[in-house]
């Protein structure tokens, strides 16, 4: 069977099982494990499938509305989530006035901040609290506190951001998509999000590789808005829609910071 025929029956049978193992391809195309695998990291670099561990599964698969409390998101990746909240934190010069948007990395990242000589706001109660203690200069915006992330959101709190005008910003997300790029599952907090991005000089996407190639309900940003500080990047499509900071090698791929 020729490759493109083998891609056509892959992606033809994730349309219609929206998920699909090596071993079941192996069966179906009559070939060699290496060589389905071939397929699959070659289909998943086009965008055209989600590699996973031991088979594929279709990008329409990786739509979630879900949103998890704090405490779940704090047991999750916690490793991965430290490196980027390091390398984030290592960002910040002598000056800058920094936004820190309310999640689990963004807070993290306040544990390795030492530049005392910038100013920092946010919109998460435990991050403004946990900036305060440390010592920083900190400003919280106003509005409704939502319970699930604990984040100031609503009308109230995008009109307080008009005011500002931030050197840095530094993001979470629930989910990163060259198609449908930075998501979030509420809308109230999406709007908040995307008011504070588009008020910094620089933007920076803080995501583990769980957060790739996934889909929630609100865009609040294009791909190419954000700086995107992850670890090590297995889908390579994305150096072609955005900088990349990855924390697990030496040098930044597509970074011009």
């Amino acid at each position: 069977m020729l490759t493109e025929e083998r891609y056509t029956t892959i992606l033809k049978i994730l349309d219609e099982k929206k998920a699909v193992t090596v071993l079941e391809l192996t069966k179906v195309l009559n070939s060699s494990e290496s060589t389905v695998r071939r397929d699959l990291t070659s289909l998943h670099q086009s965008g055209k499938l989600y590699k996973v561990y031991g088979g594929a599964t279709s990008i329409d698969n990786n739509y979630s509305t879900r949103e998890e409390d704090v405490k779940t998101k704090q047991d999750l990746h916690t490793a991965e989530k430290t490196a980027i909240a390091k390398r984030a934190a290592a960002l910040i010069r002598r000056g800058d006035f920094v936004y820190i948007d309310a999640g689990t990395t963004t807070e993290l990242m306040i544990d390795f901040l030492t530049e005392t000589n910038a100013s920092y706001v946010t919109n998460g109660i435990v991050h403004a609290a946990k900036l305060l203690t440390r010592g920083f200069k900190v400003f919280i915006i106003g509005g409704e506190l939502k319970a699930v992330t604990e984040a100031v959101i609503g009308a109230e709190a995008v009109n307080n951001l008009k005011f500002y005008n931030f050197t840095k910003g530094f993001f979470g997300t629930n989910g990163i998509s060259t198609k449908s790029g930075f998501s979030t599952p509420d809308s109230s907090e999406g709007i908040v999000k995307g008011e504070a991005l588009t008020r910094c000089k620089k933007a920076f996407i803080l995501a583990d590789p769980s957060k790739l190639n996934k889909i929630a309900p609100i865009t609040f940003a294009n791909i190419s808005c954000a700086t995107i500080i992850t670890n090590t990047l297995q889908d390579k499509k994305y150096l072609d829609y955005t900088n990349i900071i990855e924390v697990n090698e030496e040098h930044d791929l597509h970074s011009n910071l």
